[in-house]
Order: structure tokens, then sequence, then C-alpha cells
């Protein structure tokens, strides 16, 4: 699947938002490594803490489904917005090599990696030492 591909999946996932607080909707679309994608979407709560983003949802289902390992994620926005702090944990923790495409709604996008999106994360090799 092309970077491009994969951003119409997260584009698509995005439309399926629940955003009645915000109206911000962002859909994402993670690659794993045997070529299956999983989407999701943010889905806000009155109670904000128990929000949760469309990367984490997305990474989450994919792990329900038995997948683990995953090459790519594409995030779609109406702005191009970059993942949370929180998301680049969890992308840190379940893909920290997964290539990133941050999209805006019109489909244009810029690729980076976990790794640059949070330089010296915390990983299991932190807990070793």
């Amino acid at each position: 699947m092309t970077p491009a591909e994969l951003v119409q999946q997260a584009l698509t996932a995005r439309t399926r938002a629940y955003t009645p607080y915000s109206n911000y909707q962002v859909g994402a679309a993670v690659l794993t490594t045997d070529g299956e994608v999983v989407l999701g979407c943010n889905v806000e709560n009155a109670a904000y803490p128990a929000t949760i983003c469309a990367e984490r949802v997305a990474l989450t289902a994919a792990v329900a489904q038995g997948k683990g390992r995953f090459s790519a994620i594409a995030v779609a926005t109406r702005n191009g917005g970059s993942p949370c702090g929180v998301c680049r944990q969890v992308m840190m923790e379940l893909g920290p090599d997964m290539a990133v495409y941050i999209a805006d709604e019109s489909g244009a996008y810029r690729t980076t990696t976990v790794r640059a999106l949070l330089p010296d994360g915390f990983d299991r090799d932190k807990l070793a030492e």
C-alpha cells in the first residue's frame, strides 16, 4: 500500500469521528506488517479526559484483532495537526519504527517517523536500565 492510499484510508476514518465538542475530526489508519489496515477515529466525551484519539483507537483495535507489528500510520485532520504526546508515546510502545504520514483534509501529507516525533522516547529498554 502506498502512503497516499493509507492517507485516503485515514481520511475515510476521519468522517466517522465523534466530535460534538471540538468539531475537530481526526482519522487514523495503521498498516500492519502483513499488509492489513485498521482504522480509528477520535471519540470525544463530555468528561473530556475520557476522550480517545484516533491514533490510539486504530492501534488498540489492531492489537485487539491480534495484530502486533506495524509498518506505518497515517493521521488525517482538517489542518495537518500532529499527534498528541500521549499518542506519540503509544506509537513508541507499539511501533517505534513506523513511518508516520500526517495529512490535511485535502490529502496533502508530510512524512516523518515515530522516533522523530518523540526523540529520546521512553520504551521498554528504559525499564531495564
